[in-house]
């Protein structure tokens, strides 16, 4: 069974193409600049060259044609026909309070994602532009929606509710709903079986740390907490994202700079963090890492903060569950970065956690990295957000 896995955003679509009889990918790619001069579709067949076709995308439509073009031509197609795709599997950003699970789309789905539009305004109109473009072009086909908030759905109350008025959740559905949700899942699940943990009971962190970064707790595969909440504002300190703050600060930025609170929010989206933090060297932590080590204080200061911050989230949650089985490291710098793993565990001696240099001298691969000694096992795993999609399309659309 071929699941077709589809990641729209609101210029772009990544797609992999996904034999599920082995799990293995078929064929990945990509199309930029979507109803913009210059589109592009990369293309790259299993085991062949990378690919790039320049043609007009005006929308989504057109790109998801050309997919599948891509993927049933003669000489670099991997299936015959489109009837060799036996479902497509959506990424979609947010559920809302409406799903805590992946579900087959119909028109009742289509219209909880239009009306978490303004919830996730720059995501969820472009993952339902997918879902019909998909539909159109390939009638009758099963789509599912893998809900990026989903996982968080688990979380309790007192974890989820905001201590504001209570009438604004009542109105607007103002809560944590967490995001990174796909990834914390699939991660939170392979910890458990690469470390032979209890699967009902296991206590795991996950540490999804990126340009966009978060942590998770979760018993059994459950979410317990999770650190962004409404937006992915919330949390960490992240590549352009400031992380939790005063929200005070706003108020007094916004009058001093006399900036509105659309151009204040913009400066904790896309200027802060790192980005910030270092006087503006990089949002790219090998940037940072490169200026620290050449001797720029705020460079360095920068990943001082961002390492203290994941290792305050780890001890929180920690006291939340009540103690700690395994942690698992994931995403760009959570897989590549092994003096990150090693900085933030450095915090974490009171857990009795320790680092075994060899193990953790590795770069994107599942690996224990934690010495044999160590009270809590601590994991590089890579993340599969494509492959958890692809797993929940087979579940409800290969029945």
């Amino acid at each position: 069974m071929n699941i077709l896995v589809m990641n729209c955003g609101s210029s772009s679509l990544k797609y992999q193409l996904i034999d599920m009889e082995n799990e293995r990918v078929l064929a990945k790619g990509l199309c930029e600049r979507i109803g913009i001069e210059g589109s592009l579709l990369t293309h790259t067949p299993a085991g062949g060259e990378k690919m790039k076709f320049p043609a007009p995308m005006p929308s989504h439509k057109e790109a998801i044609r050309m997919v599948l073009d891509a993927l049933i031509n003669p000489n670099h197609g991997v299936i015959k026909s489109a009837e060799e795709i036996s479902a497509i599997g959506h990424r979609v950003v947010h559920g809302g309070t409406y799903y805590s699970e992946s579900v087959l789309i119909d028109e009742s789905v289509k219209q909880a994602i239009r009306d978490c539009f303004d919830l996730a305004p720059l995501h969820n109109p472009a993952n339902l532009m997918g879902i019909e473009a998909c539909e159109a072009a390939m009638p009758g086909k099963p789509n599912v929606a893998v809900f990026d908030t989903a996982f968080g759905m688990s979380m309790a109350e007192k974890v989820y509710l905001y201590a504001l008025p209570y009438e604004y959740y009542e109105k607007y559905k103002l809560r944590r709903y967490g995001f990174h949700g796909t990834s914390h899942g699939f991660v939170s699940s392979e910890a458990i079986k690469f470390g032979g943990l209890d699967p009902k009971n296991a206590k795991v962190i996950v540490c999804h740390l990126g340009n966009g970064a978060s942590v998770s707790a979760s018993i059994g595969g459950k979410c317990v907490d999770t650190s962004m909440g409404l937006t992915p504002l919330e949390g960490l300190i992240m590549g352009t994202r400031s992380g939790d703050l005063d929200p005070a600060i706003l108020q007094f930025i916004c009058k001093h700079e006399n900036l509105s609170i659309d151009e204040m929010l913009n400066v904790l989206n896309k200027k802060s963090g790192v980005l910030g933090l270092s006087g503006g060297v990089s949002s790219d932590f090998r940037d940072i890492d490169d200026a620290a080590n050449a001797g720029n204080q705020r460079a360095a200061v920068a990943l001082q903060a961002y390492t203290y911050r994941v290792a305050k989230y780890i001890g929180a949650y920690v006291a939340a569950m009540n103690g700690v089985d395994a942690i698992a490291f994931t995403a760009g710098v959570g897989e590549n970065d092994a003096t990150m793993r090693k900085n933030i565990c450095s915090y974490l001696g009171y857990l009795g956690v320790e680092i075994d240099d060899e193990r953790n001298h590795v770069r994107g691969e599942l690996r224990l990295i934690s010495a044999d000694s160590s009270k809590v096992k601590v994991f590089l795993l890579p993340t599969n957000e494509e492959l958890a999609i692809a797993r929940d399309t087979l579940r409800l659309a290969g029945k």
